[in-house]
């Protein structure tokens, strides 16, 4: 299952998510997601973890927990929708 952390301090990192996630289950990859631009990160991230129920339990246990100060928003992750235009890709 991919899970969508939000609300994320920006100096986390992704070793930090990952201890997060890691007392749940297996953690497949962690990803934060940056600004093409800058190279920053923008306050939000993915983590995959194979098993539905460590996932599951991942969420009810971090959704609204406090990490430096911020309370993230954790919950599954869904493909975006309603928006049918083609993309550019990214190089």
């Amino acid at each position: 299952m991919t899970i969508f952390v939000g609300n994320m301090p920006w100096a986390m990192t992704e070793e930090d998510l990952h201890q997060l996630f890691k007392r749940y289950g297996l953690v497949a990859s962690v990803r934060i997601a940056t600004d093409h631009t800058t190279g920053r990160a923008r306050g939000f991230g993915f983590v995959e973890m194979p098993d539905d129920a460590e996932a599951e339990a991942a969420i009810a246990g971090l959704h609204g927990t406090m990490f430096e100060g911020r309370p993230l928003t954790v919950n599954e992750s869904h493909p975006r929708g309603g928006d049918t235009r083609s993309r550019r890709p990214r190089w």
